[in-house]
């Protein structure tokens, strides 16, 4: 990540420390992850130990640490998913991408994280890709929901 941009987006809260998570979500929304010099040059231009930046990204499970894909996929494994075959839906975007849960593929295009609930019970099993929930997924369609972020 571009330094330049970092510091855009701490001057657009105007170094404000009290602005410290949305500054992050910024950067992670920015580059997708929280590198460390991004976070090191938000400790200096802030105030804010290092240490308390790196609490807060590995407390809160938006944040990442590690570089991410263009695409987040999320898979649904809530008690109403899972009798509706959310096992399923995981195995077949597993084999479609190659990857694991918490795991980025190595064109960085995906990464894949399973979640307790995203809150459609009613759509299950639910699959959701970059904040667009798909709902009532079922195993052939699971890579075309794919395939529309190509």
């Amino acid at each position: 990540m571009n330094i330049e941009t970092v510091d855009e987006i701490i001057d657009k809260y105007r170094c404000e420390a009290s602005y410290l998570i949305q500054i992050m979500l910024d950067i992670q929304s920015e580059n997708h992850w929280l590198p460390n010099e991004a976070l090191i040059r938000v400790s200096e231009k802030l105030e804010v130990p290092v240490a308390r930046i790196q609490h807060i990204a590995t407390f809160y499970k938006a944040f990442s640490l590690v570089p991410k894909g263009r695409h987040r996929v999320h898979i649904c494994m809530g008690t109403a998913c899972h009798v509706r075959g959310a096992r399923r839906i995981l195995d077949i975007v597993q084999d479609l991408t190659g990857i694991k849960p918490g795991e980025t593929d190595l064109e960085m295009k995906y990464s894949l994280e399973t979640v307790n609930c995203l809150g459609c019970c009613a759509l299950g099993p639910v699959m959701e890709v970059d904040g667009k929930v798909h709902g009532k997924v079922i195993p052939g369609k699971a890579g075309d929901v794919l395939n529309k972020y190509e």
